[in-house]
């Protein structure tokens, strides 16, 4: 007897759906408003931290710091609120044990922060997909234009380099002539030597000792007063080197904290949204709960 009648009670509860998704898209679009509203909220509140004039606006961490923190809040309210009415919302299940209603609540409480989740990165992504074509259109015609204009000075760099170590004069007197081709020649011949050391990472001894000559024969230094200008030179090519360097592993560092912090801020607003949504199936139940015992 006992049997049947769970079996009974199994077919039963097996009609009835445990996902609703009426209520869980509603939780998902309160979820997505919600956050529409604080975005533009967080972004009026962060026009106040910056100012055209000199010494009054904030410093870049703390923009920085301030925006990150923002979105944050907005990805725990949002989902909080998301939670709350995909659990509040649904209809009460009957005959289905307490446990069980929690664990459908906490679902649908899970299910709508990713539903809303989904919605905006897919709005995010068209977004951006539209901004980058645009900037790719852009982009692409003035690389296309600056191609076609520097080609013939650049294409031939390390070719124009051997041939300049070949035709190196032994008397760097006769670097001395004066005239706009020879300065031109002079600086094409010291630029290759720069971008042949860019690539090779070191510019090479003979290549120090040749400018250095090309410096004296052109400025009137002396042999040691224009090694120590290319001496300089050199040092401040590779300090500029070395703060791009610099730069982008520290952009790299802090694009890795993002996404790290990011992935562990949408963890946490899961959580919060499957809390909401049992705390809004309780809430829903513990109220009719009281209806029907206050009822006559």
């Amino acid at each position: 007897m006992a049997s049947i009648t769970r079996e009974a009670s199994l077919v039963g509860e097996a009609s009835t759906p445990a996902v609703v998704w009426g209520p869980i898209f509603a939780g998902a679009f309160a979820a997505v408003a919600a956050t529409a509203v604080l975005m533009l909220l967080g972004s009026g509140l962060g026009l106040t931290l910056i100012s055209p004039w000199s010494g009054e606006s904030a410093g870049l961490a703390t923009v920085a710091t301030s925006t990150a923190i923002w979105l944050v809040i907005v990805q725990w309210l949002s989902s909080a609120l998301g939670g709350y009415l995909s659990g509040r919302l649904r209809t009460r299940w009957v005959d289905v044990h307490t446990d069980e209603v929690f664990f459908r609540d906490t679902a649908h409480g899970f299910m709508a922060w990713a539903v809303a989740t989904l919605i905006i990165i897919g709005i995010v992504g068209i977004h951006t997909t539209m901004l980058f074509g645009a900037a790719a259109t852009v982009a692409g015609g003035a690389g296309n234009a600056a191609g076609q204009a520097a080609q013939p000075n650049n294409q031939n760099d390390a070719t124009g380099y051997l041939v300049d170590s070949l035709l190196r004069p032994a008397d760097p007197a006769r670097l001395a002539t004066t005239g706009p081709e020879a300065d031109q020649a002079a600086s094409a011949q010291a630029s290759r030597i720069l971008v042949m050391g860019t690539m090779q990472g070191e510019v090479a001894q003979e290549d120090r000792t040749y400018l250095s000559s090309l410096v004296a024969a052109r400025t009137g230094l002396s042999q040691e007063g224009a090694k120590a200008r290319v001496e300089a030179v050199l040092t401040k090519a590779n300090e500029l080197k070395a703060k791009a360097q610099q730069a982008a592993d520290d952009a790299r560092k802090v694009s890795a904290t993002a996404a790290i912090l990011g992935a562990l801020s949408m963890a946490i607003g899961a959580f919060i949204a499957s809390v909401a949504g049992a705390m809004g199936g309780r809430q829903r139940d513990d109220d009719e709960l009281m209806l029907v015992s206050s009822a006559p």
